[in-house]
């Protein structure tokens, strides 16, 4: 079953830690569909699996890298 559409309110809520990295409109949905709302949440994920994600780019990887480094964080294994 698909989750219920959020408003947008909820919606720039849930954006919220990826809009204040700089990442584009269609990187923050696909970040929020797979359930990714903070950059701790990418522990949970590997590299190749953000990087698979439609509309993550390259330049929006590299910023989350940068952010994730930064942070001491990394993608799972």
């Amino acid at each position: 079953m698909k989750d219920q559409p959020k408003s947008k309110q909820e919606q720039e809520v849930l954006e919220a830690e990826w809009y204040k990295i700089g990442l584009t409109a269609p990187a923050r949905k696909a970040l929020i569909e797979a359930k990714l709302y903070r950059v701790s949440d990418l522990r949970k994920v590997s590299a190749e699996e953000l990087s698979s994600l439609t509309g993550v780019s390259k330049s929006a990887i590299a910023r989350i890298k940068v952010i994730m480094k930064a942070k001491k964080i990394s993608f799972r294994s």
